[in-house]
């Protein structure tokens, strides 16, 4: 089974609380094993983990991590790094190697990205040529690069599920057994 782990790099907690939140989300529902956060922000850990604790699976997050640290260990442990840029290759482009990774992690970065990251990626991946979200970028990569359909993934341990419907709101509460 693939492993990917995602890397938040740049959060501001002042003003990236949303955005962060919502890359973590995405990478969570698109297949992430977890995410790493090179910043110390528990609000971030505290509303992800209270995602998962509602809507189940095993996602976790570590905070306030060294990302030279992370990259290094990854990548000592046989892991390959991807890091989602307006600049690099064109991501049509090396899809099919990143699928093909075992363990991926992939970096994005909230400001101005350390020049040692570019350095340590394996691949640098212009996700589109113009201005872009992360949280787009996350999406698009992880969405290209899925086993399977991930957008029909199931969490267990879910306390909660949406039910799929035309119009209104179904959530219903899972029992746990």
């Amino acid at each position: 089974m693939k492993r990917i782990v995602l890397l938040r790099l740049g959060h501001r907690p002042e003003r990236d609380k949303r955005i962060t939140t919502h890359v973590g989300l995405t990478a969570r529902m698109l297949g992430a094993e977890g995410m790493l956060l090179a910043s110390d922000d528990p609000g971030i850990v505290q509303s992800l983990e209270d995602v998962v604790q509602r809507w189940g699976g095993d996602f976790y997050i570590k905070n306030n991590v060294s990302f030279k640290q992370e990259i290094r260990k990854w990548k000592e442990e046989d892991g390959k790094v991807c890091h989602l840029s307006m600049y690099g290759v064109n991501l049509p482009d090396v899809t099919c190697e990143l699928k093909n990774c075992d363990k991926l992690m992939i970096i994005v970065g909230a400001e101005k990205v350390p020049p040692e990251v570019y350095q340590l990626a394996d691949w640098n991946v212009a996700v589109g040529s113009q201005p872009h979200s992360e949280v787009a970028a996350v999406a698009i990569t992880m969405d290209r690069i899925a086993e399977g359909e991930p957008l029909e993934k199931e969490f267990p341990g879910a306390e909660l599920s949406i039910v799929p419907a035309e119009r209104g709101k179904h959530v219903i509460e899972n029992t746990k057994e």
